[in-house]
């Protein structure tokens, strides 16, 4: 397998939030300085002798620190982030920037990126990323081989990377002396411990010339990312970091816990709402004491048949070797004294009720359970056990949804002692309780998956043995010192642990491949924070509540979304929140467990605005296709007056549920004319002031459950409807038109300012001996004068660019068109392209891209390819869902359909007790038409009655409100797009539109 990685406009935009602080920066290449200050060079120059004492460093930071503020005021004022006040200055530098970044939507491919567009717009090229523990820099070297070739595509370069090692000095000598770009990853432990090792850091050596490494390292004014910061910041390291003498501080996390000058937020809640990441599904297991009884029960699901809803129910059975649990499905009406043979702590349980709506089971003796919930005799070890054999349930469930997609699913176990998974006696390794536990109940699940069908998965699951399917990682065995260590990285020579080692921390592919048996890992707190896979679906707690660890850092381990066997990542808009969900098993109740997790989800949001009002609103940037809009004075004064005379904010001016529940359901009321024409926008910065009713939707595990298919799906006329909507299409569209060129024309010239580019002159000396920026350099150059001046050809003559070629590139446009735009704008737009090139191609792509997508529909064409959906994508990987949003129906082909939101359940219910509506369908995500903006999925497929014979044909979207104003743009898009689809492929058999309700669908069917 090769992970593959494409261009995706959330990374873009926190690349470009760095390199755009440092805007008219002038490009230098390298700058030449002596690598050995204590050894001379003869007059003669010897060749060889220069290759070893020459290196190459970052050129100074041009620019004063008034320009860096200024460049990052416009950086925060385009995110509307709170402006800095000033430079946050520290004393390991005066330019220290916060990237605030979500676990899991690929924080470390973009400090990557930026090291790439950094070197490609200003010449840097001396990088060392700073981690915290060996997992996290394990993570680091891996990101950078494996993303070596999607950057060298890119930028037509190739980074040279290395980790840092006392012992292997040769690597440090390359990275000073070599012109590229080169990386260097270092942990924390290496400079800031006390070992013998991390002090060599700081000593002159015999084996490196006399010289003290971090002289070396300093000597490059490197630029440095620091990984997870809130983990490096106590004063010895902080001190330590001084001695790098950094250009700059770029600090990555999802949880700063200090802030410097922040220039970019990506944090849950965007994550969550732009789906980047996978949605959370928690099933949680507690407790419950039932008064006068001692009755062991654990309700662990309820299913739902075509028939009557069943209860999986664990409970004690008298045997002839003694009283086992043993896990029963239960029926209306079943006796438990009886099943249980004739135990006297269940005498009167006698099953009364199942509802599979409300997840619970009652009996006639008035007790009720909840899936999830244990009575009786419930040991630490039991719960264990239960907990064991959820995740593991889980794990199955998801893997044979996932498996006929090529995505491999993995579950992670944290547990609190490393010897109740594994422990070293004189027979050598032994498995402790969880890893006992553990086998019995995979051995037991497997059991009731394994069909006698031979099918692909089966085969996949007989060809793993029980014991090599799971498999640890833990920093280190204290007794028996054969683990890794944390801060050298060292292993042991057993061979299992270096194998688990390499598998778990460095092996990303293997471990994600099918043939490779290990889907279960164990881990001690080594992988809370840092690493992470992507195909992690099942997260299980075995230990105590730990006030050091955060549930929300936890669950960040299986954020990450999921990848395929192709390397290619599960995350087309219509189908992502159904293919990556991740399971957490709790050892308390789904609502403590949310609400902790929430809780902590709201305490990072802590820098979020909380008032909507209109010192909130004023001066803040409305990004339109146009070009941006600065909020006035009166444009806040009227957005706060519309939220009050709504009721969308109270007397705190905190956004309401009301607003919330009005968005959803597409009932907003109408912005005052003025606010209309930036509708989108306008909503948007409302949407930005934080409320809980914001945070991620956690769903309850317990109430998802497969809703099988009913006798309408064979209906001859659900599948005439069917045969007609089925087929799969391309589309095409003619961009090379007058009309999009005099479009881009026109904005360019009105639009595009491009930031002044600027150099600076260094006059100096010859000396025996000089200093520079406290650097020694040796016989080198004394500096006299410094010159700083704008907007001059030579500050850029050297560097050739393919213009053409580049905005082709980035707009997808043919070289042709690109060169009609630029013949088109008038000499004064262009000539700022001599200003500052860099600047030019990006503002004037994004310009471009922005018109051509005003156009792309009015000239899209589809044309059928002759493939069909087939009908299995009703039953093929679906999904369970969460009956408690269930709507029970007659005419759907499920018995039940899962509605979101209030108009839509209506809808529903009307459709239902219509005479005229034979079948219906809600369409499954993966039917969908491809467009321009995104893949579009039509909500429903209706067939009417109309006569004996003849059937009217209908596919409906459902929309709060019928007016083209209140639909995102790119919604109505995507809805423009679909007529065109429809009418090509069923020659008008079948009719589309959008409707807001039954009424207006029966309005348009006639």
């Amino acid at each position: 397998m090769k992970l593959k990685f494409k261009k995706q406009a959330f990374q873009t935009n926190a690349v470009e939030a760095v390199a755009d602080c440092f805007l008219g920066q002038p490009k230098r290449e390298v700058l030449n300085y002596r690598v050995d200050p204590g050894r001379a060079v003869d007059a003669g120059g010897q060749a060889a002798a220069e290759l070893e004492t020459v290196g190459f460093k970052n050129a100074d930071l041009a620019l004063t620190p008034g320009q860096v503020l200024e460049n990052i005021h416009a950086v925060q004022r385009r995110q509307n982030l709170p402006l800095s006040n000033a430079l946050v200055r520290t004393k390991v530098c005066d330019f220290n920037l916060d990237v605030e970044m979500e676990t899991g939507t690929g924080k470390t491919y973009c400090y990557v990126k930026t090291m790439f567009e950094l070197n490609a717009r200003y010449g840097w090229s001396k990088f060392i990323v700073v981690v915290p523990s060996i997992a996290i820099r394990e993570g680091v070297f891996k990101s950078l081989k494996i993303t070596a070739e999607h950057f060298l595509d890119d930028y037509k370069k190739r980074a040279r990377f290395f980790i840092y090692n006392s012992k292997q000095l040769h690597n440090l000598e390359s990275f000073s002396s070599d012109a590229g770009i080169n990386v260097m990853v270092i942990n924390v432990q290496a400079f800031n411990a006390t070992g013998k090792d991390a002090r060599r850091i700081y000593e002159e050596l015999d084996d490196f010339q006399s010289r003290r490494p971090i002289d070396v390292i300093s000597a490059n004014r490197p630029v440095l990312f620091l990984d997870e910061p809130q983990k490096m910041e106590g004063g010895k390291t902080l001190d330590s970091l001084v001695n790098f003498k950094p250009l700059a501080v770029l600090r990555y996390s999802a949880t700063h816990k200090t802030t410097h000058n922040k220039i970019h937020r990506l944090d849950a809640l965007d994550a969550y709402n732009q789906k980047l990441v996978k949605k959370i599904s928690v099933r949680g297991i507690s407790v419950k004491g039932l008064t006068g009884t001692n009755a062991y029960l654990y309700l662990e699901s309820i299913e739902v048949s075509t028939a009557a809803p069943v209860a999986r129910v664990e409970l004690e059975i008298k045997q002839n070797n003694g009283i086992k649990r043993v896990l029963r499905k239960l029926a209306r009406n079943d006796n438990l004294f009886d099943m249980s043979g004739d135990l006297e702590q269940y005498r009167g349980f006698v099953v009364a009720d199942i509802n599979a709506l409300t997840n619970t089971v009652s009996f006639t003796n008035g007790h009720e359970l909840m899936a999830g919930e244990a009575t009786g005799d419930v040991s630490e070890s039991a719960l264990r056990r239960i907990q064991i054999r959820e995740a593991v349930k889980a794990h199955f469930e998801k893997e044979q949804a996932l498996f006929n997609q090529g995505i491999k699913v993995l579950s992670l176990f944290f547990i609190d002692a490393v010897a109740k998974y594994r422990s070293y006696n004189e027979a050598g390794e032994q498995p402790g309780e969880y890893a006992g536990m553990f086998e019995e109940e995979y051995n037991q699940q497997l059991s009731e998956v394994l069909t006698l069908d031979d099918t692909p998965y089966n085969r996949y699951l007989k060809g793993i043995a029980t014991g090599k399917t799971h498999n640890g990682y833990f920093s280190i065995d204290k007794k028996t010192k054969r683990m890794v260590d944390p801060e050298t990285g060292k292993k042991s020579t057993e061979t299992d642990d270096v194998d688990a080692y390499d598998l778990i921390l460095k092996d990303k592919e293997r471990l994600l491949s099918f043939e490779e048996p290990v889907r279960f890992i164990f881990s001690h707190s080594a992988l809370r924070e840092g690493w992470d896979n992507p195909n992690v679906f099942v997260i299980c707690t075995l230990k105590h509540s730990d006030n050091t660890v955060s549930r929300r850092q936890e669950v960040g381990r299986g954020l990450r979304l999921s990848v395929n066997q192709h390397g290619d990542r599960m995350d087309n808009p219509a189908t992502v929140h159904q293919i990556n969900v991740l399971t957490v098993v709790a050892s308390e109740s789904y609502k403590d467990f949310v609400t902790a997790l929430q809780r902590d989800i709201s305490d990072g949001l802590s820098e979020r605005p909380r008032v909507a009002d209109q010192a909130y609103f004023k001066g803040k940037v409305l990004q339109t296709t146009s070009g941006d809009v600065e909020v006035t004075a009166e444009m806040a004064t009227d957005i706060e007056f519309y939220l009050i005379q709504n009721g969308y904010v109270d007397k705190k001016r905190n956004i309401t549920q009301k607003y919330h529940d009005a968005k959803k359901e597409g009932q907003l009321a109408d912005l005052p004319e003025e606010l209309a024409v930036h509708a989108e926008q306008v909503l948007g910065l409302i949407d930005s002031v934080f409320s809980d009713a914001q945070l991620p939707d956690i769903g309850n595990d317990r109430k998802a459950k497969t809703n099988p298919l009913n006798a309408n799906f064979d209906k001859a006329e659900f599948k005439a409807l069917w045969n007609r909507i089925n087929h799969k299409a391309a589309y095409t569209v003619e961009f090379e038109t007058p009309e999009l060129v005099a479009k881009c024309v026109k904005a360019l010239e009105a639009e595009l300012k491009v930031s002044p580019m600027q150099y600076t002159v260094v006059a100096g000396e010859q000396t025996d001996t000089a200093t520079y920026d406290g650097i020694r350099q040796g016989e080198s150059f004394k500096v006299t004068e410094s010159t700083t001046d704008f907007h001059r050809a030579s500050a850029h003559s050297a560097v050739k660019y393919d213009l053409i070629g580049r905005l082709a590139g980035e707009t997808q446009l043919t070289r042709s068109t690109v060169a009609s735009v630029l013949q088109g704008i008038n000499k004064a737009v262009f000539s700022q392209y001599r200003t500052n090139p860099e600047d030019f191609m990006q503002k004037a792509a994004r310009q471009m891209n922005e018109q051509k997508a005003t156009v792309i529909v009015e000239h899209i064409a589809y044309d059928p390819t002759g493939d069909t959906y087939h009908m299995d994508i009703f039953t093929q990987d679906k999904a369970k869902e969460d009956f408690s949003k269930a709507v029970k129906a007659n005419h759907h082909i499920y018995d039940y359909v899962f509605t979101d939101s209030k108009n839509e359940r209506n809808f529903v219910r009307e459709l239902d007790a219509s005479t005229e509506v034979v079948v219906y369908a809600k369409l499954p995500r993966g039917f969908f038409i491809p467009t321009p903006v995104g893949n579009y999925n039509p909500d429903w497929a209706i067939a009417f009655q109309e006569g004996k014979v003849k059937h009217v044909y209908f596919v409906a979207e459902t929309k709060g409100s019928m007016s083209s104003m209140d639909l995102r743009k790119i919604e109505q898009s995507k809805i423009d797009c679909a007529r065109k689809f429809f009418a090509k492929i069923t020659s008008d058999q079948v009719k589309y539109d959008v409707v807001d309700g039954y009424g207006k669908l029966m309005e348009l069917v006639g």
